[in-house]
């Protein structure tokens, strides 16, 4: 059984979704108000693994990345450049969005603008004063900490020490220095709109209790995010959201660990923010990936120069092992031991194994680096196997080459060494022969396939459809189910 460490309980616990077969997952995006640094990558790959290992599981996850478009930090720096808030901050969301794709990760189902939700937020926050734990101010609406008995079960900070450390900034009109804002009255040159306490904008923890309700219902299954949004943001969403609909938020809470610099936290008084375009233009997006699951989520990460070389070293390995099984690997995986002599079933028994060492590996709360281990763990077998048979079975390297490339993509990796971006035009002619698809180019294939998996879906032939998925993936070909819409893309 799949095991996740749970913030909210400090420990290790059984995962099990609120409905049967499907996970409910909401993860907090950035702040667009500057690029996505290696920071924001290193949270958003974790989470990406873990979708991905839900989905080998056999779960369907609504995967949900809010979009903070409206913000103090936003308004500060637009301002500075001389240009409207939101066409800002829809600059650095597009740009931020590019980033993550050019790294590898998979898209969100959904990425809800706060700006955009905004008559949720204002229903959300009138629900709260109704029930007694928010208060309006002059056109400022704010939340009353000591109203909401459980604050701090998520970080263990004890109300005390909330009010020792908090106090009324210049502006505010907050009774209690510990109470924070719902919504701020409209001030000269800001983003506006209307609501019941006069003309303004919403505070920024209420966009995700607010959007994850609307779009996940709660009590949800995962919320995501860093540590460092521990506190107070996601204890400020527990509380509104408990406050103003009377029932748990969220069920699990998972939190990725922080990314140093050379051992130094990054920060711009350091000068050692590491953009992801700079990253990139540095080191191909795969050796970052296998940087970031080389720890373990909730571990911290330390980047450095040596660590990025030994994480392409290790990489190379990998797309070794792919290669040498390529070479021997026949168009079919189905193998059937009669077929085998003794050595090659004793290889097939290990193949199996490593199969099993993996999941063992991934449900101990995604535990990555005991599955890269056992990933060299097959390359060493492999290796030895492939030296002692000088003519494998053929189907049996194309059965390793699957389960090998199955847990790979689990990991993020596909392991290619050809140009980034480009069809592999061979290997779509192939699958599409396979299933008996017609067309004059490998992207009219492509939409062939997706047309057969979409008939395959509606006909409730969901081995097909998932199928294809996998032999798309394999092939370097991401698809994106959009509602009743999907769109592909090369990875």
């Amino acid at each position: 059984m799949l095991r996740v460490y749970n913030t909210l309980a400090r420990k290790k616990e059984p995962f099990v979704p609120k409905e049967a077969g499907k996970v409910a997952m909401y993860v907090c995006g950035m702040t667009t108000y500057s690029d996505a640094h290696i920071g924001h990558a290193r949270t958003y790959v974790a989470f990406d693994v873990i979708r991905r290992y839900l989905e080998y599981r056999g779960y369907r996850v609504r995967y949900v990345q809010n979009i903070t478009d409206i913000d103090d930090k936003i308004i500060a720096a637009a301002q500075r450049e001389g240009k409207e808030a939101l066409e800002y901050s829809a600059h650095y969301a597009k740009r931020c969005q590019e980033d993550m794709e050019k790294l590898g990760i998979r898209p969100a189902d959904f990425y809800p603008k706060a700006s955009e939700n905004i008559d949720g937020m204002i229903e959300t926050i009138k629900k709260l004063v109704e029930r007694g734990y928010a208060y309006a101010a002059d056109g400022d609406v704010y939340f009353s900490l000591e109203k909401f008995a459980d604050y701090g079960k998520l970080s263990g900070q004890k109300l005390e020490q909330v009010k020792a450390g908090a106090r009324i900034e210049p502006g505010e009109k907050k009774r209690k220095p510990e109470d924070f804002a719902l919504w701020k009255a409209a001030k000269p040159g800001e983003p506006k709109w209307q609501s019941p306490w006069g003309e303004g904008r919403p505070g920024w923890h209420i966009e995700c209790s607010s959007m994850s309700e609307r779009y996940l219902g709660i009590p949800f299954d995962i919320h995501g995010g860093g540590r460092d949004l521990v506190f107070p943001h996601h204890e400020n969403e527990i509380a509104q959201a408990e406050a103003a609909y009377g029932k748990r938020f969220v069920n699990y809470w998972l939190h990725s660990g922080m990314l140093k610099v050379n051992g130094e936290k990054m920060s711009k008084s350091l000068g050692n923010i590491i953009n992801v375009r700079d990253a990139l233009s540095s080191w191909d997006a795969e050796t970052l990936r296998f940087f970031f699951i080389s720890y373990h989520y909730r571990s911290p990460a330390d980047f450095s120069e040596n660590t990025i070389t030994n994480a392409g070293n290790a990489l190379a390995r990998l797309r070794e092992m792919k290669h040498r099984l390529e070479e021997g690997a026949g168009d079919d995986g189905n193998v059937s031991p009669d077929e085998l002599d003794e050595r090659e079933r004793k290889y097939l028994e290990d193949v199996g194994q490593f199969t099993l060492d993996f999941e063992e590996a991934m449900d101990d709360d995604f535990n990555t680096p005991r599955a890269l281990e056992v990933m060299f763990d097959f390359v060493k077998t492999t290796n030895k196997f492939l030296m002692e048979k000088d003519e494998p079975n053929r189907s049996l390297c194309r059965h390793a080459l699957n389960e090998f490339m199955k847990i790979a993509d689990v990991l993020t990796l596909t392991l290619e060494t050809d140009e980034k971006g480009q069809i592999n035009g061979q290997a779509i002619k192939t699958l599409a022969e396979q299933h008996g698809v017609t067309g004059d180019t490998p992207e009219e294939l492509i939409e062939g396939l997706l047309m057969l998996r979409q008939r395959a879906r509606k006909e409730k032939n969901y081995e097909l459809a998932d199928r294809i998925r996998e032999e798309l993936a394999h092939a370097r070909i991401v698809i994106e189910d959009m509602g009743e819409e999907t769109k592909w893309r090369v990875a």
